[in-house]
């Protein structure tokens, strides 16, 4: 049998961070790249996100749910971004910009957020494909 004790919260890394290059065009003073700190989040944060990203769509007398999946993404990766802080209003006011989602858009280019995007899916446990898991399970 194994310890059950090892999935009591406090024996749990919780959360993850991790730094990342997400673009050379950011430097600091010595001109290297300043990376980015994500953060990993809990389901229950996720849930709230991706209802936050849905909308009670009515047809032919049937109430379904939508999820705008470029909304969906777009507040998840805006959660997991830690540094640089993207609601500092200075921060917005200097791309012209308000919301944290706006400004990431405005910031970086299309090939940036996409890596940002697959760096915050990773840190979050979206990157495993199923089989994978299937066989750390079975080891």
């Amino acid at each position: 049998m194994s310890n059950l004790s090892a999935f009591f919260s406090q024996n749990v890394n919780s959360e993850i961070t991790e730094e990342v290059v997400i673009s050379d065009r950011f430097k600091d003073e010595q001109g290297k790249p300043i990376p980015w700190k994500l953060r990993s989040m809990t389901e229950e944060e996720n849930e709230a996100i991706r209802k936050s990203a849905q909308r009670k769509v009515k047809e032919k007398g049937m109430i379904t749910i939508d999820t705008n999946s470029e909304e969906y993404l777009a507040k998840l990766v805006v959660s997991s971004v830690v540094f640089p802080d993207l609601k500092d209003a200075d921060l917005q006011k200097s791309y012209g910009v308000m919301g944290s989602d706006k400004l990431l858009r405005k910031m970086l280019l299309p090939g940036e957020y996409a890596a940002l995007l697959q760096k915050v899916q990773s840190i979050n446990g979206f990157d495993k494909d199923i089989n994978e898991l299937v066989d750390e399970v079975k080891n």
